[in-house]
């Protein structure tokens, strides 16, 4: 699972045996005690610092599961492009009418008999919206949790303000009481991941995330789940379909292109089987590349995104959204670590 999900853009990082948390850092982080920036671990292929030393590279990821195959599987749901929405069924008292939808007040004449979960209150939510409840969303990925919880794994809208994790306890930002969102600065557990308490488990429907609802973005939005806004420069996001206005060159864009065309041409090939020729992985890395190289300034993202949608699309025609998932998910990654070409072949 951890590979399959590496190679759909996602990164993936241990979840110790049995749990649901990542495992303990190694011996020189817990004596040093400084922070996931600080630590070199990462450089060094070691997952300390939980979904901080998430990964798409494939030879990290099969190290980790060679020296422990009992260890579980987290995604980091930032650099995946994550939303997560998190169902809870946790016994507690019925709170204030007021908590149960932060900002919309629930009037008294509404009959409030028989709720007492995350599924109850994600459904008002909805039904107040005269939306479809997403837990009943059988066109995204649905994973069960143990405890009868519910995890609705969606893909966030890309170049949009990042979406961050919260509590549906919480104070501050909470979509719905028992409703956590599992977001930027958090991670999810992939489906087939044991625990003491059962199996992670994915129900039936699409085996990937789907898009964000726009008016479950909306509600995120309302809800105070964007950050404030960072200043700096604006940065072009990169499109879904379609086609964007030339840009200008950047600077290295020769390196980046002599970088970037066998990986492309690696995806291209896999037009020949239908099959058997790893297209997802060879398009994950060529993306991650892609993002790597634009974050360091030497290509641009929409060009980085014709340029792989044409290669994924002329590869596998069949499958025109799952290629944008993937691309779009790896261009992510990929830049969270800038890629510059002086002294690569």
């Amino acid at each position: 699972m951890a590979l399959w999900l590496a190679s759909q853009g996602m990164p993936v990082h241990p979840l110790a045996p049995g749990t649901k948390t990542p495992p303990a850092n190694c011996a020189r982080c817990r004596e040093q005690h400084h922070g996931p920036s600080a630590c070199p671990c990462t450089a060094e292929g070691r997952w300390c610092h939980g979904f901080h030393a998430a990964t798409t590279d494939t030879d990290v990821i099969r190290d980790w599961w060679r020296q422990e195959p009992e260890f579980g599987v987290g995604v980091s749901c930032g650099p995946a492009g994550l939303v997560v929405i998190d169902v809870d069924t946790h016994p507690a008292p019925l709170p204030d009418r007021g908590r149960l939808l932060p900002g919309i007040p629930i009037d008294e004449r509404v009959d409030l008999t028989g709720l007492g979960s995350g599924y109850d209150t994600l459904a008002l939510l909805a039904a107040l919206r005269r939306r479809p409840d997403p837990a009943r969303d059988g066109g995204t990925l649905r994973v069960r949790t143990p405890s009868g919880g519910l995890h609705i794994w969606y893909r966030a809208p890309l170049g949009s303000p990042a979406i961050r994790s919260s509590s549906g306890s919480s104070t501050r930002a909470a979509l719905a009481w028992q409703v956590d969102v599992r977001a930027t600065g958090g991670y999810i557990v992939a489906p087939g991941t044991r625990t003491a308490a059962g199996t992670y488990e994915a129900l039936p429907g699409s085996r990937t995330p789907a898009p964000l609802p726009l008016w479950l973005h909306a509600e995120l939005a309302r809800t105070g789940h964007h950050p404030a806004p960072q200043p700096g420069p604006e940065r072009a996001p990169v499109p879904r379909s379609g086609r964007t206005a030339p840009t200008p060159p950047t600077a290295g864009a020769d390196d980046a292109h002599r970088i970037l065309a066998p990986l492309l041409a690696e995806v291209r090939a896999c037009a020949q089987a239908p099959s058997g020729t790893a297209f997802g992985e060879k398009l994950n890395r060529a993306a991650f590349t892609a993002g790597g190289l634009a974050a360091a300034g030497h290509i641009t993202l929409p060009e980085c995104a014709d340029l792989l949608t044409d290669a994924a699309n002329a590869a596998r025609p069949g499958r025109q959204r799952r290629n944008r998932f993937v691309i779009d998910s790896a261009l992510r990654a990929g830049s969270h670590r800038p890629i510059h070409p002086k002294g690569r072949s």
